[in-house]
C-alpha cells in the first residue's frame, strides 16, 4: 500500500496489440528524464521483436532497458537513487500474478514511482491476471486502443492469426510476433477461435 505523501504510485498503460502501449511508456520516460528524476527500466527478455535492451514502439521509438527474466529480478538489479521504475510488456513475464503485484506494490510503498505497459488480454480477450490485479489498485489506468484492421472502429482485441485465420482457442497464450502473427480488432470484428 502507498503511503500518504510518499510520492509512490503505480501507473498502468494498458490496451490490445498496436494501440501506442510503449510508445506512452516512452513518452512518459522522456518527461522523467527532462525532469531528471533517476530511472530504470526493464523489459522481458521474452519479447525478442526488436533490439535487446531497449524499450522499442512499433514505430522504431527506443529507450535503454534493462531484460529481466521475472519480476524478482527488478528487486535485485535496482539501484539506490531510482525514482521511476518502468517495466513495458508486463504479460510476458511467468511470475505469479500475486508475486506482480506484491512487487509493484512494495515498490510504490517505497515512495517509487511505477510505470507498468502490457497487454490487458490475451489473444482470447481473456485478462491477463497480473494486469487484471495491477488494473485494480493503481492510482492512474490509460487504457488505450488501436484502429481495427477489418472496420476502421476502436479497437480492443488483438486477433491472432495462424495462416489467415483466428488462432485456436486452445493455441498458447503466450506468443512473440508482430503484423504477421496479430490483428488489432474491435469487439465486433473480433472471432473467438
Amino acid at each position: 500500500m502507498t503511503r500518504p505523501g510518499s510520492g509512490g504510485r503505480i501507473e498502468v498503460i494498458c490496451g490490445c496489440m498496436y494501440s501506442g502501449k510503449t510508445e506512452e511508456l516512452i513518452r512518459r520516460l522522456n518527461h522523467v528524464q527532462i525532469a531528471r528524476q533517476r530511472l530504470q527500466a526493464f523489459t522481458p527478455s521474452r519479447d525478442t521483436r526488436y533490439a535487446s535492451g531497449n524499450l522499442v514502439s512499433h514505430n522504431g521509438v527506443r529507450i535503454e532497458a534493462q531484460p529481466i527474466h521475472s519480476i524478482h529480478q527488478v528487486g535485485e538489479s535496482l539501484r539506490d537513487d531510482v525514482q521511476v521504475v518502468a517495466l513495458d510488456e508486463l504479460h510476458f513475464l511467468d511470475d505469479d500474478p500475486d508475486t506482480i503485484l506484491r512487487t509493484c506494490q512494495a515498490l510504490a510503498g517505497r515512495g517509487l514511482r511505477v510505470i507498468i505497459a502490457g497487454l490487458d488480454q490475451d489473444f482470447r480477450a481473456t485478462p491477463f491476471p497480473a494486469m487484471a490485479r495491477l488494473l485494480a489498485v493503481a492510482e492512474q489506468v490509460d487504457k488505450l486502443y488501436a484502429i481495427c484492421v477489418r472496420c476502421g472502429a476502436y479497437a480492443t482485441r488483438s486477433q491472432r492469426m495462424i495462416d489467415g485465420r483466428p488462432a485456436p482457442f486452445d493455441a498458447p497464450t503466450i506468443v512473440v510476433g508482430g503484423l504477421e502473427l496479430y490483428e488489432a480488432r474491435c469487439r465486433a470484428c473480433f472471432e473467438a477461435g
